[in-house]
């Protein structure tokens, strides 16, 4: 009789162990999809904000940007002749203030006016107003060729093509340095190519 009784309580025990450890291996069970899901889904999230962040931001067109700039004529061949600016006492400066409209990486339209100053015999004056609108065809590493039109209220016309490099980059400003050669007509003077040096920024 207690070899009966103990046969039972040792297969009571057994079945009781084994419920245990079936219901901890359900609850683990349940409990790991969830922490995989979790674990995957913040994986994922996290590749995808990388992958996002490394994609560079392309800019929206058409865009207008302004610039300021200063402009010093260096040589002017006028008749077979050449003029410096500073012979003769007297020199110029001009002050090309712009808006480009960019339609592309590659294209844009240029609007810009430069009132000229020029010093002469100890005194200065505004001595001409130019309108120069261009188009500008923009190439890598911020290089750029502008060709002008050119309308002077000192009575004389032509074209201006530029030749434009940004040289420094900040988050405001774009820095550029450019040469043109102005060619100029009318006004029953001799036709005359000049060689410019301009430097000013670009509003970014």
């Amino acid at each position: 009789m207690k070899k009966h009784l103990l046969l039972n309580r040792n297969q009571r025990s057994f079945p009781a162990v084994w419920q245990c450890l079936l219901t901890m291996l359900f609850i683990t069970g349940l409990l790991m999809p969830a922490a995989l899901l979790a674990q995957s889904t913040s994986t994922d999230s996290t590749k995808t904000q990388t992958i996002y962040s490394a994609l560079p931001v392309k800019p929206k067109y058409p865009k207008v940007v302004g610039y300021l700039s200063f402009i010093l004529p260096l040589e002017t061949l006028t008749g077979g002749k050449f003029t410096p600016n500073f012979s003769g006492h007297t020199s110029s400066i001009g002050f090309p203030i712009g808006v480009n409209v960019l339609y592309s990486d590659s294209f844009g339209f240029s609007y810009e006016f430069t009132p000229t100053i020029k010093a002469s015999g100890g005194t200065s004056k505004m001595s001409n107003l130019l309108f120069d609108p261009g188009t500008m065809f923009r190439f890598d590493h911020g290089f750029t060729i502008i060709t002008r039109l050119a309308f002077e209220t000192s009575g004389r016309y032509g074209f201006t093509p530029v030749f434009n490099q940004i040289y420094a980059r900040t988050k405001d400003v774009n820095y550029f340095v450019a040469l043109s050669l102005p060619a100029r007509f009318g006004n029953s003077a001799a036709s005359s190519l000049g060689l410019n040096l301009q430097i000013g920024f670009i509003f970014n």
